[in-house]
């Protein structure tokens, strides 16, 4: 008889959690649109006011990690090729990107919920 294989379990979004800060960030940026790595950078740059600035090799290692995990995907199409540098790699969430991503809000949900709920910040009113 032959031995058996091994079962392989599609990883679960709460299997990714906590996610390190800049990739969620990175998540973030492309739950709206497609996005080459500049406009990731600006857009966490604008969307935390300044307060997170990406360096590029810190960006394209993360997105090479996310890539590995299945998380984001790099688009074979460009967006508007005729306005556009070639060199440029537009980038988009997965379904299961997209799962962890709303996975994670949920969770600093949960937890700015127990902030509020223990005093810690006051409660919305």
């Amino acid at each position: 008889m032959p031995p058996r294989q091994p079962i392989h379990e599609e990883p679960t979004p709460e299997s990714f959690l906590p996610l390190h800060r800049d990739t969620f960030h990175i998540l973030v940026s492309l739950a709206d649109r497609e996005r080459h790595g500049y406009s990731v950078m600006q857009d966490v740059a604008e969307r935390t006011d300044g307060k997170l600035r990406l360096s590029p090799s810190s960006l394209y290692a993360s997105i090479k990690r996310l890539l590995e995990q299945g998380l984001v995907q790099e688009l074979s199409e460009r967006p508007d090729p005729e306005h556009d540098d070639e060199r440029r790699r537009y980038y988009a969430l997965t379904r299961l990107g997209r799962q962890v991503a709303v996975a994670e809000a949920r969770r600093l949900e949960r937890l700015l919920g127990d902030a509020r709920a223990t005093g810690l910040l006051p409660k919305r009113g």
